[in-house]
């Protein structure tokens, strides 16, 4: 399998769970990648979709301006795995000619991707779990009709 470019479809809170989550899609299909994510992470990601700045630097923010000040770039953040119903990414940071791979959640590497204005790839098999019976995952069927269900006003307007 390889990474396939992603794209945020949504940011939302679960109502069955009380939890916030993104959803990653491949930029040409109808797939969806639903991540469970902490409130604290769903706000940072939700004020920089919504463009609104922090009176203060929060964890992204900061993290991006340590890079930037170390002659360092994202180059990419990438969702590469799930063990235990827990995802793990990595962000890709491009240092002149060095390629630094820094273990990470998604919820923070999405947070720093639209930060940085960097790409978001997933691996090609998350996509693909509840074809393979990974369970914590709902079929993509489900989690359509669960999305749907949603308040459309609900969903890319997450607030704490």
């Amino acid at each position: 399998m390889g990474l396939i470019k992603a794209k945020i479809g949504g940011l939302a809170l679960d109502i069955t769970t009380n939890s916030p989550v993104v959803t990653l899609s491949p930029e040409n299909s109808p797939k969806v990648l639903p991540i469970w994510i902490g409130h604290y992470e769903a706000w940072a990601i939700g004020m920089e979709l919504s463009g609104v700045k922090s009176k203060r630097p929060l964890t992204h923010d900061l993290l991006f301006s340590v890079i930037k000040s170390m002659g360092g770039e994202i180059e990419r953040v990438c969702v590469v795995d799930l063990v235990e119903q827990t995802f793990y990414a990595k962000i890709i940071i491009k240092q002149g000619e060095k390629e630094i791979e820094v273990d990470a959640r998604p919820s923070d590497s999405i947070a720093l991707a639209l930060k940085a204005g960097a790409p978001i790839f997933v691996e090609e098999v998350l996509f693909k779990l509840k074809e393979e019976g990974v369970s914590g995952i709902p079929d993509q069927e489900s989690l359509r009709d669960r999305l749907r269900r949603m308040n459309p006003e609900d969903f890319g307007k997450y607030q704490l």
